[in-house]
């Protein structure tokens, strides 16, 4: 991987007409309309393809999601004008990095900010689904609980089993500090083994094929990015080679997993539960999933805290003004190019 130093950006001697593709917490915005000639996207509503190629027709900088598919073509018909792309998180499968380093386009994202609080929802997940936490609440929001019994909801201790975790980044590493505090055995695959001395700090032990690790895990927690190399990642044959009664977390991205058999495997009881923040086709959730008993269904919060998303949206600001000013952005992110 390299990067487009070979073309520094030009400082732009005016102020920098932005667009943002989303309402963004209001000390952001106050900032962005203090410091540029902003568009913001006050009624939140998502843009159409048609609408984002015509505001990147009309800006220097685009401030786009996760939810805003920006491909080669969109690129192609851009403004020459649109300099940098913004990005306000710190995916970007969502963007044709190559299309943009070819347009001298560049890219930056918000790595980081949102390390701690997506993996304290992982552990949510984590504990709640072999607690069947989700089955509880439903039991007294039906009015059908009758009262406490030895034999009721019982779920799976966590202290001794494996958490089986897909992806040791920064997000990964974060999960296997909390999961020590549940005396939780950690296993992890990653593309790279970590330095022997990060792995003490954990007590995590290297797994180094995917299959391996998933017939050892008791819950398995996906921390990788999305793209062609890891789509369907978690797919049927490899759902069963996992134990009996085990759990699966997601709060990376929908598409690492094969939802129909996730779904089989649930329906089987191959799988006692899952934990899902994202899902293939998002805002669409599938009803099977919804309906299981024991699956933890949310919304995309995992970064959804009102520090993460202030401090990102400060990310973007800094990176629009370091490009506004001729310098390289702090969060430029590599190209293939």
């Amino acid at each position: 991987m390299e990067s487009t130093d070979s073309h520094p950006p030009k400082r732009l001697n005016r102020t920098p007409r932005v667009f943002v593709t989303r309402h963004l917490i209001p000390s952001v915005e106050e900032r962005m309309n203090e410091l540029f000639d902003v568009q913001l996207n006050a009624d939140d509503v998502p843009l159409t393809r048609d609408e984002l190629v015509a505001a990147m027709r009309d800006c220097d900088v685009l401030v786009p999601t996760v939810t805003d598919r920006i491909d080669a073509e969109m690129i192609a018909a851009s403004s020459k004008n649109l300099g940098l792309i913004a990005n306000f998180g710190a995916g970007t499968e969502h963007l044709d990095l190559d299309a943009a380093a070819a347009r001298n386009i560049l890219v930056t994202n918000t790595p980081g900010v949102f390390t701690d609080d997506t993996a304290d929802l992982a552990m949510a997940g984590i504990i709640g689904v072999p607690r069947r936490v989700r089955e509880g609440v439903e039991l007294i929001r039906s009015n059908k609980w009758t009262g406490w019994t030895p034999t009721a909801l019982l779920g799976t201790k966590l202290a001794g089993k494996v958490l089986g975790i897909v992806g040791m980044g920064r997000i990964g590493q974060a999960v296997a500090h909390r999961a020590r505090a549940f005396g939780l055995e950690i296993a992890y695959h990653n593309r790279k083994r970590l330095p022997k001395a990060v792995e003490r700090m954990f007590h995590a032990r290297w797994v180094e094929n995917l299959d391996d690790l998933m017939a050892q895990a008791d819950i398995l927690t996906l921390h990788c990015p999305a793209g062609p190399g890891t789509r369907h990642m978690i797919d049927a044959r490899r759902l069963d080679l996992m134990k009996d009664g085990t759990s699966l977390i997601n709060t990376a991205r929908g598409d690492l997993v094969d939802q129909d058999a996730l779904i089989a495997a649930l329906e089987s009881g191959k799988l006692a539960g899952a934990g899902l923040d994202v899902y293939p086709v998002e805002p669409n959730v599938d009803k099977r999933l919804i309906h299981h008993p024991n699956v933890m269904t949310l919304p995309h919060i995992g970064s959804a805290t009102r520090e993460g998303r202030a401090e990102s949206g400060m990310k973007v600001i800094a990176n629009i003004r370091m490009w506004a000013d001729g310098h390289r952005p702090p969060d430029q992110v590599l190209t293939g190019l």
